[in-house]
């Protein structure tokens, strides 16, 4: 870390700006991310296009996905075992490798719909390790009193990618072909590798500060799920919790986490459902073709640009202000499923966008700040499992719903679901506060017992 990033004093959302490391990185970020919008655009609406079935796109996020619910732990150890940038060049150059061949074979006219779900499968297991060690990653090219700003700045030019993604593919999907998508993606993935070889060692996060590498012993995620909870606890809750019970007794003594968690896992599986549905919703519910599905994402895009840059300023997020965000995005998918014409659906669309980044940032940012460094990337493969591990159940059932009632019953229920869970979680923290302050009351009208007056 140069002096100069060491005595410059934070400024706002932007701050993280201030290190070359990471303006570096978010460079190469932003040309991979570019890329990854086009390949969703393309692989959405090639799996749709070979079989017309909102079932088959489903079964692709399924497959997509499957390998962060079977691997997303042991990847978050991984993460903290290699270095994180080797993790990341690796992921790269195997995701180039994969998205070349899909290219190749889309181009020649032979794609078929077990090819597109081959690839699914393949490119899940790439993320599956890539997000956890990107995740922790960006804590070395930050200083500590910037990562916030940082989490929220990388959602916030991952989600501005969705503008110009979404828009090249659709160009390129009516002028030229789908297979061409991917090749232009295969090529955006020389953008971050060269990011990732440009940093300065000597500017990540220091030495001194830098935890070993974690050993490798059985039980390392239990163990590490464990030590999150005991971090996460107060002394004097865990001492009092010691036991076979304690993990019991602390998510009764914590129940935000608890349901912080549930939210998360309702909202992945269900809410975020968007490529199955807008697909739909492009195609049959207002006539369109892939020039509307991109318009869709570019839409959605504006919407959660927009709600990113507010996460970074905004202050450390309460519980209660994440269970709002989570019934407003449900409302608002819910009436976008019934919005009467195009106009109105894309006003919905972007505030959709909006609301579900600033619930998605405030998680994050949250649950990163709160943990200790060398245990960081093993949690971040545990929140990203808890967050996309429900898709392989949730999408197929969502594409299910689609493929038999219409586009518009299944976005219905990507809303409705969301929004029921946050009514849940409101009426069960709302209950278990009454019950703090009655115990409480109980409390403080018990005190010493008065002595008898004296006699005169």
């Amino acid at each position: 870390m140069t002096t100069a990033e060491t005595i410059r004093p934070p400024g706002g959302a932007f701050a993280a700006l201030s290190s070359r490391n990471y303006r570096i990185y978010l460079t190469g970020q932003s040309l991979a991310n570019t890329g990854t919008w086009m390949q969703s655009i393309a692989q959405d609406w090639l799996i749709f296009d070979l079989t017309r079935s909102s079932t088959a796109v489903g079964i692709t996020m399924a497959l997509q996905f499957l390998p962060m619910l079977l691997l997303g732990l042991h990847a978050g150890a991984v993460a903290d075992r290699v270095p994180k940038r080797r993790i990341l060049l690796t992921t790269q150059t195997l995701n180039a490798a994969a998205t070349a061949t899909l290219a190749a074979i889309t181009v020649a006219g032979v794609a078929k719909a077990a090819d597109v779900y081959a690839f699914a499968l393949v490119s899940g297991v790439i993320f599956a390790f890539d997000v956890p060690a990107r995740q922790a990653f960006v804590t070395e090219v930050v200083p500590a009193d910037r990562l916030r700003a940082a989490i929220s700045l990388t959602a916030a030019v991952f989600q501005a990618t969705r503008l110009i993604g979404p828009a090249i593919a659709s160009l390129l999907i009516v002028s030229v072909g789908t297979g061409w998508v991917f090749a232009v993606n295969a090529a955006c993935y020389i953008g971050p590798t060269i990011g990732l070889l440009m940093l300065r060692s000597a500017d990540l996060q220091p030495a001194g500060l830098r935890p070993a590498p974690a050993a490798r012993a059985r039980g390392t995620v239990r163990e590490a799920a464990l030590r999150i909870l005991q971090f996460c606890t107060p002394p004097r809750k865990l001492l009092a919790g010691q036991g076979q019970n304690w993990s019991i007794r602390y998510l009764r003594g914590r129940p935000e986490v608890l349901w912080t968690i549930f939210l998360v896992g309702m909202l992945g599986t269900f809410g975020l459902n968007f490529p199955v549905v807008l697909t739909a919703m492009a195609k049959s519910a207002f006539g369109g073709d892939a020039s509307t599905y991109g318009l869709f994402n570019i839409v959605l895009g504006l919407g959660s640009a927009a709600g990113a840059v507010l996460a970074a300023v905004g202050s450390r997020p309460r519980t209660r202000t994440i269970v709002g965000a989570a019934a407003v995005f449900g409302i608002l998918q819910a009436a976008a499923a019934l919005a009467p014409g195009i106009a109105v659906f894309l006003t919905l669309l972007a505030a959709m966008g909006f609301v579900n980044l600033v619930c998605q940032a405030m998680a994050n940012s949250s649950v990163q700040l709160a943990v200790e460094p060398e245990l960081r990337g093993r949690v971040m493969g545990l929140y990203m499992l808890v967050f996309i591990g429900g898709t392989p159940v949730g999408a197929p059932i969502v594409g299910a719903v689609t493929s038999h009632y219409g586009a518009r019953a299944g976005m219905l229920l990507c809303g409705l679901v969301p929004a029921a869970a946050a009514v849940v979680v409101a009426a069960a923290l709302s209950a278990r506060r009454r019950r703090a302050r009655t115990e409480a009351m109980g409390l403080a009208g018990t005190g010493p017992i008065p002595l008898p007056a004296a006699r005169a």
